[in-house]
């Protein structure tokens, strides 16, 4: 039962990042302009808010799970450097600290 749920992907790239945020914010913001104005309109102020939620409901299931549309650019990572042995463990920045002060 585990297994199923760590076979589902979990990140989004940075592109995708930007795309559900800026989503999240259009969403919110059209949301908020028509509350405001259907419940200007009938003078009820509790239609400005349920109509804002629902936006808000709305936004959080088009951008919170990581769907494919936010997947389409990853990164190219670098490989990774091969682990060496011994007492030559240090960072470059130190080693070079301690051929300075030789």
């Amino acid at each position: 039962m585990l297994s199923a749920f760590k076979s589902i992907p979990t990140h989004m790239d940075y592109k995708g990042q930007k795309l559900a945020e800026q989503i999240f914010q259009g969403v919110i913001l059209l949301s908020a302009v028509i509350g405001f104005i259907y419940g200007f309109t009938i003078q009820q102020f509790g239609w400005t808010v349920y109509i804002m939620l629902a936006g808000f409901t709305i936004s959080c299931l088009l951008t919170l799970p990581p769907w494919p549309v936010y997947r389409k650019n990853p990164l190219n990572w670098q490989p990774a450097m091969p682990e060496t042995s011994g007492e030559n463990r240090d960072k470059p920045q130190e080693i070079q600290k301690k051929k300075k002060h030789k």
